[in-house]
């Protein structure tokens, strides 16, 4: 009872009767302008950036509290990405980076991509020296994590990725003020690797998982990246590339966005071989843009899936 009047008292201390206009503290951190860059450069993901939104805005709402002194601790913003390779974790990462540098909620708005070598050493007293080198650089920022799962591996006796994990713990709870880690990775090696390591799972925020993008959405992604490199499909190379689509999303190891912009360099290597060896030299502005079926259709894509299809 104590405690409530207290606080109760405390309160009554506060102007509260003044009012925050949170539209004129959008436009003075501008995080609406990171928001529409995210929008622009990442196709579909209507769900991701739903709840991107969602936290900056709670992140809005804390960071004016904070000013009121209507908070005590700061908030738990450690995040999980999941989802399959090429669906814009790494760039959602470097958006939020910079909406919590806006904010307020860390120093430097950078962030420090890692792998498990970057973090575990092969050796007795390896492990700790780089883990703790990384942490440095990412202090201020955020620290992102790719295929988090890999610092565990209970097969193997000698592994020391069960230091890193212990000195990663330590750091996300006692100096979440100054890092956010961001974990990342499939989402089902993800759930089995929260399973095993209940320490991340309670200290996790946010989870937010990262859905495949449809045929559409990755000529869509096809057409931003051609534009911003001034290359464009001719209308029947658009046909192609849908065709090229189909084909490649039935073979293995495909990538998403990352497939996407794989086959794009493969299909400028080819026009650019198609222009070299042209009898004509003189050449347009156009036809130094355009990507041709030719460029497309002569992927190695299409033959192991027409072998694949005479093997069904």
């Amino acid at each position: 009872m104590t405690e409530f009047k207290d606080a109760e008292r405390k309160l009554t201390e506060l102007e509260l009767s003044a009012t925050v206009d949170l539209h004129k503290e959008i436009a003075e951190v501008g995080i609406e302008k990171i928001l529409e860059e995210l929008d622009a450069d990442l196709v579909g993901l209507a769900p991701v950036k739903k709840r991107i939104r969602e936290i900056a805005a709670l992140l809005l709402v804390e960071r004016v509290r904070r000013r009121l002194g209507l908070t005590a601790e700061p908030p738990t913003l450690h995040m999980s990405f999941t989802g399959n390779p090429g669906t814009g974790k790494t760039t959602v990462a470097q958006r939020m980076a910079e909406i919590l540098h806006r904010l307020g909620f860390v120093r430097r708005g950078h962030l420090v991509s890692v792998t498990r070598d970057d973090l575990v050493g092969q050796y007795i007293g390896h492990t700790a020296p780089k883990t703790k080198e990384v942490l440095k650089r990412a202090m201020g920022g955020v620290l992102f994590i790719d295929e988090a799962y890999y610092l565990h591996r209970p097969e193997n006796e000698r592994d020391y990725g069960q230091e890193a994990i212990e000195i990663l713990l330590q750091v996300m709870e006692n100096q979440r003020e100054d890092l956010v880690v961001i974990l990342a990775g499939y989402a089902d090696r993800m759930e089995k690797f929260f399973a095993s390591n209940p320490g991340f799972r309670s200290r996790i925020a946010h989870h937010i998982n990262f859905p495949d993008y449809n045929d559409a959405e990755l000529f869509d992604i096809a057409g931003l990246l051609l534009a911003k490199m001034n290359y464009r499909f001719s209308a029947e190379g658009s046909e192609a590339f849908k065709r090229y689509i189909v084909a490649r999303k039935r073979q293995p190891h495909f990538a998403n966005g990352r497939s996407i912009r794989n086959a794009l360099d493969r299909a400028r290597l080819r026009q650019a071989n198609r222009l070299v060896a042209n009898p004509d030299p003189s050449l347009t502005a156009e036809a130094l843009m355009t990507l041709e079926p030719v460029d497309i259709l002569t992927s190695t894509v299409f033959e192991i899936d027409r072998k694949g299809k005479a093997a069904s």
